[in-house]
């Protein structure tokens, strides 16, 4: 993993969206360095009426603290980082499935 060192904030989203079960909020923050590479990153969908741990984030990956990381449901968890691409489509496609849960987690 690079150092974020030089960096600049290139994604800054909050969009809010509906769920089956309350309404949820998918946040997107993206540092590159100065040739474009992704070296910082934090993707969150919160959801209070789906998890109650963690201020109501049910899934989030971030690279914080030196290593690539989950969080679901509270719990924290490090995964095979890829591509931020690669990483970006595994946590929307979470999302979709987390919005249709009609059960707190």
């Amino acid at each position: 993993m690079k150092k974020a060192g030089k960096s600049r904030k290139v994604v800054d989203e909050t969009t809010q969206v509906r769920c089956a079960l309350g309404k949820g909020t998918i946040r997107e923050e993206v540092w590159q360095d100065f040739r474009g590479a992704v070296v910082k990153y934090n993707l969150a969908f919160v959801n209070h009426s789906l998890c109650a741990e963690d201020q109501g984030r049910v899934l989030g990956y971030d690279n914080n603290h030196g290593h690539h990381h989950r969080h679901y449901a509270g719990a924290e968890e490090k995964f095979s980082f890829v591509s931020y691409e690669k990483l970006l489509e595994r946590f929307l496609d979470e999302v979709r499935r987390l919005r249709e849960k009609k059960e707190p987690i």
